[in-house]
């Protein structure tokens, strides 16, 4: 009972329990035990934001605790005068934003915390597990072994790949997560403060190979944003990282070497992808075609038949040849929301229930859920122009910091994680105006985002010493 009550407390193994969890709900037929287990998790998650409080002053020993507090007042004043059948998906909302916040953000408020290894643990997972899971994709895949059971669509959806997982955007994220911890776990410095057995070779090769095919195939344009927003902001820190003087001159022709560098990224990574496609797609198709004649399956298809299996050949495209997927739409639509209540927010568990009492159904669009597909609009319409403005300038600040740390420390960080960190944050703040993926929902996404945040808050722990003049509530801290 001791040792429970120990591991109840533990806000490390929490965040790696929960981690994995989410994980695991993206993962057919793994998915409604993982959510089973997820409610549980979450009150556990709850628990813990009231327990570090109580024992780590954590709202106190915030980075930048002042702006965060405030947003969360605003966000509660919003759900309290929006009060509505809604009522408890918004506390729940509110709920999942303290986890959020606290637990994950706020890791650097816990005494004596290594966030290295547990950073080193994520990542190996993330591996091992992506990889195995890439494989029993791509061999399905080849085999032609594709199905739909209920909401489960295995191999294939909408024409475009989606593996083990339930939806090939999920795919698309995960494999790009997968290659930033591969990239992770050949940092040397890092491995050498772990003191961690490295990951072998095979497994980081595979799963870097196997991620980047899924990528290509699920045909994820968000992910794709993602993937070279992260190549990009990592490549401006190798140009501007060199800590000698800058001349004007210099800096502009670094900027305009970024300017193209990105502009080959982005057309070279759309050339593989279509290149990838277009091969696939006639790998797949003879493949499967050799795998009906091994187990009898081609016996005398007619010509309608023959004709109906060209007309179902998957090309790994988008059903929905708008390269927004209907997006724009619904961020129009949303707008009737907004004019609502802009300065407080209608609160995150009205976003449909107003728009069918209030907007004449405005969100019937095919997005008819609590999110609105670009996490920026959606902490806009929910928490208002006041608690829009309090979350920017939390994000700025703490943007703000992480970019000075990175770029004018004496220090040069190339063999450490810290350059990935930044990068895939600046990546998802991208990938974020395109998915639900920033703070209102329960996700692997989400949360990974906030992970991610937490570690890089440790960091900017570790260089800034608790300054009496630049933090408020200092008197609170522990020295």
């Amino acid at each position: 009972m001791t040792a429970l009550k120990v591991n109840l407390k533990d806000s490390s193994l929490f965040r790696k329990i929960y981690i994995i969890d989410l994980f695991f709900c993206n993962i057919a037929f793994l998915q409604i035990p993982a959510y089973a287990l997820l409610v549980f998790l979450f009150i556990w998650g709850v628990g813990l934001v009231i327990y570090n409080q109580r024992k780590n002053n954590t709202f106190f020993k915030l980075r930048f605790g002042l702006w965060i507090g405030a947003f969360l007042a605003c966000s509660f004043i919003s759900i309290l005068i929006n009060f509505s059948v809604t009522i408890l998906y918004s506390l729940l909302m509110f709920m999942h934003v303290l986890i959020c916040f606290f637990i994950f953000y706020g890791m650097h408020t816990e005494p004596d915390f290594d966030f290295k290894n547990e950073l080193y643990f994520m990542c190996r997972f993330i591996v091992y597990v992506t990889t195995v899971a890439n494989i029993i994709g791509i061999v399905c895949l080849m085999s032609g072994i594709s199905f739909e059971w209920y909401w489960i669509k295995f191999t294939i959806y909408e024409n475009r790949f989606t593996g083990v997982y339930t939806n090939p955007n999920l795919l698309g994220f995960v494999s790009v997560v997968a290659v930033v911890c591969c990239h992770m776990l050949y940092k040397q410095d890092f491995m050498s403060s772990v003191k961690q057995p490295r990951v072998s070779k095979i497994w980081v090769v595979t799963c870097v190979a196997t991620s980047i095919f899924s990528l290509m195939l699920c045909d994820s344009n968000a992910s794709m944003v993602l993937a070279i927003g992260y190549m990009i902001a990592y490549v401006a820190y190798i140009f501007f990282a060199d800590k000698t003087e800058l001349s004007k001159s210099k800096i502009v022709i670094k900027i305009v070497s970024i300017v193209l560098v990105g502009t080959f990224l982005i057309a070279s990574v759309l050339m593989f992808r279509n290149i990838c496609q277009e091969g696939f797609s006639v790998v797949v198709s003879e493949t499967t075609s050799l795998v009906d004649i091994i187990t009898g399956e081609d016996s005398e298809l007619s010509d309608s038949e023959d004709l109906e299996d060209e007309e179902e050949t998957i090309t790994f495209n988008h059903e929905n040849k708008n390269i927004d997927s209907g997006r724009f739409k619904l961020w129009e639509e949303s707008l009737d929301l907004f004019k609502i209540s802009p300065i407080i927010g209608i609160s995150n568990g009205n976003i449909v229930f107003y728009s069918e009492e209030y907007a004449s159904g405005a969100l019937s669009y095919s997005y008819h859920s609590n999110d609105l597909h670009n996490g920026f609009l959606t902490i806009l319409v929910s928490t208002g122009v006041i608690g829009f403005l309090l979350f920017c300038i939390f994000g700025f600040r703490f943007a703000k910091h992480t970019a000075q740390h990175l770029f004018l420390q004496k220090k040069t960080f190339r063999n450490d994680i810290y350059p990935c960190l930044f990068s895939f944050l600046f990546a998802y703040l991208l990938y974020a105006l395109f998915e639900k993926a920033l703070l209102y929902d329960i996700s692997f996404m989400v949360m990974w985002f906030w992970l991610m945040m937490g570690y890089t808050s440790c960091y900017i722990a570790k260089f800034e010493p608790l300054l009496e003049t630049q933090y408020l509530f200092h008197r609170k801290r522990i020295t």
